[in-house]
C-alpha cells in the first residue's frame, strides 16, 4: 500500500503478544438478547416513525440505546478482555438496506467505535498497566459471492458492490478511531477478499492503516460453507499484510481443536481462536460451560497454538473470566518462520516444493487450446463447459488453466 502510514499501536500489540496471550470478548448478541429489547427500544425517539420494523437490527442500537451497548462493553472489560469488538457485525450497506437505513451505515459504525473507545479508555485508566483496544467487527454480509446454488451463473451483487458496501462501513470505523479491523465469520472467501480489497482502498484514501485480524468459519467437516479447507482459506488471503488470522463461530472449542493445530503450524502471522460455547444443544443453547470451555482453550495455550483467544456465539462474561484465569501466565504462540514455497488455493492448498513431483496443469479449459471448450463457451453451454473442467480434475490435474481470451468472445463477461 503506497503512502499509507503504519498504526503506532502495531508495535504495542506486538510487544504485548511477545509476553502473553491477548483476550477478546464474548458474544455481543447474547447479551443484547438478555435485555429483551422491544421494537420501541430499537426505534427510540429518533426512529419513532420509521416505515419498517427495526427489531433485531442490533446495529441500530448504537444510535438508539448507546448505554446498553456501553454497559455490555464494560462488562466484558471487567471480565478481563484486552480487545472488545464493536456492535457492528451487520453494519454494512447491503444489510442495512433491508431496514431502509443504508444511508446511516457510516454513522452507525463511527458511533459504535466511539462508544467502545470510551469504555476501553476508561478501563485503561483504571488499569494503567493493561491497555485495552477496540476491534471493528465486520461480518460476512447476508450474501455469497462465490456461489449461487439455484443459478450458478448469477450473483445477487457484484464484487464491486460488495467492496463499496464494506468500504462505507470501514470509513465510519476509521473515523471513529478504531484500533483494529476484524473481518470475521468468513464462510465465503470471495466475500473476505472483497472486504480486504475495501480495507486497502480505505487505508489508501486516508493515508493510514490499522492492524487487520481475519477470522474464518468452518464446520465439522473442516471446510467452509464454500467447501474450502482452513489451509486453503489462509492461502487465499495471505497476500494481505495480516496482523492475525484464525477461526470463530460454528464449532465449539473441542471440535475446533484439529483445525487450530493445523493452522498453528502453517501461518506466519499471529493466530486467533474464539469458538462458540460448544455445539447447539437442541434447545436454543450450547452444550459447553465456562469451566470446560476454558480448559480446552488452556490446552491450546499449553501446546503453543494461540496468540489471541475469546468466545463467539453463546459465550458471556463468565466464559471470558474463566478463559482469563486459564491462560494467565501462559506464553503466547511463536510465529512460524519457514522457507517460502509457491502455494496456491482452490478448495485445498497446493504447495510446490523442490521435492514435489510433476504438477499437472489441465489445459482444456482454454478457448485457444480446446475447440470443444471454445464452442461450448460461444454457445453459452456453460454446464457442459464446466464438465470439461471437472473431468480434468478427476483425471488428476492439480491446476486448471482457464482462458477466455478470444476475438469473438466478450472475455471479461
Amino acid at each position: 500500500m503506497q503512502n499509507v502510514s503504519t498504526s503506532p499501536l502495531l508495535g504495542q500489540l506486538q510487544q504485548i503478544l511477545d509476553e502473553r496471550i491477548l483476550l477478546l470478548d464474548g458474544s455481543m448478541g447474547s447479551l443484547i438478547m438478555s435485555y429483551k429489547p422491544t421494537e420501541e427500544d430499537y426505534r427510540a425517539q429518533r426512529f419513532k416513525s420509521h416505515p419498517v420494523d427495526l427489531k433485531n437490527n442490533v446495529d441500530v442500537l448504537n444510535l438508539t440505546q448507546p448505554e446498553m451497548i456501553a454497559k455490555i462493553h464494560r462488562t466484558y472489560l471487567e471480565a478481563g478482555s484486552d480487545i472488545i469488538e464493536t456492535n457492528t457485525f451487520n453494519g454494512n450497506v447491503l444489510t442495512m438496506e433491508e431496514f431502509q437505513l443504508a444511508d446511516l451505515t457510516y454513522e452507525v459504525n463511527k458511533t459504535a467505535v466511539e462508544i467502545a473507545k470510551r469504555e476501553a479508555a476508561a478501563m485503561t485508566k483504571l488499569t494503567p498497566g493493561k491497555p485495552r483496544f477496540v476491534a471493528g467487527s465486520i461480518g460476512p454480509t447476508k450474501v455469497l459471492l462465490s456461489m449461487n446454488a439455484d443459478n450458478p451463473g448469477v450473483r445477487p451483487v457484484s464484487f464491486e458492490q460488495m467492496v463499496s458496501s464494506y468500504a462505507e462501513q470501514i470509513r465510519g470505523m476509521m473515523d471513529g478511531g478504531v484500533d483494529i479491523l476484524l473481518p470475521e465469520t468468513s464462510f465465503d472467501t470471495l466475500n473476505m477478499k472483497s472486504c480486504l480489497f475495501a480495507i486497502r482502498q480505505v487505508f489508501e484514501e486516508k493515508g493510514r492503516s490499522v492492524p487487520v485480524m481475519v477470522s474464518g468459519t468452518i464446520f465439522d467437516t473442516g471446510r467452509s460453507l464454500t467447501a474450502q479447507t482452513v489451509e486453503a482459506f489462509y492461502t487465499s488471503v495471505s497476500h494481505f499484510p495480516l496482523f492475525s488470522i484464525g477461526l470463530n463461530c460454528a464449532l465449539g472449542p473441542k471440535q475446533m481443536r484439529p483445525f487450530v493445530e493445523s493452522m498453528s503450524g502453517l501461518v506466519d502471522c499471529y493466530l486467533s481462536c474464539y469458538p462458540n460455547a460448544g455445539m447447539p444443544d437442541g434447545m436454543g443453547g450450547f452444550d459447553s460451560n465456562p469451566t470446560e470451555f476454558s480448559q480446552v482453550i488452556r490446552e491450546y495455550a499449553e501446546n503453543g497454538w494461540v496468540n489471541i483467544v475469546g468466545g463467539c456465539c453463546g459465550t458471556t462474561p463468565d466464559y471470558i473470566r474463566k478463559i482469563a484465569e486459564a491462560v494467565e501466565g501462559m506464553p503466547s504462540r511463536k510465529k512460524v518462520s519457514k522457507p517460502h514455497y509457491s502455494n496456491y488455493s482452490g478448495l485445498e492448498r497446493l504447495e510446490i516444493r523442490p521435492e514435489s513431483n510433476f504438477i499437472m496443469i489441465g489445459e482444456r479449459t482454454n478457448v485457444t487450446g480446446s475447440r470443444k471448450f471454445a464452442r461450448l463457451i460461444r454457445e453459452e453451454k456453460y454446464d457442459e463447459a464446466l464438465s470439461i473442467a471437472r473431468e480434468q480434475i478427476e483425471g488428476g490435474a492439480n491446476v486448471i488453466d482457464v482462458n477466455m481470451d478470444e476475438g469473438l468472445l466478450d472475455s471479461v463477461a
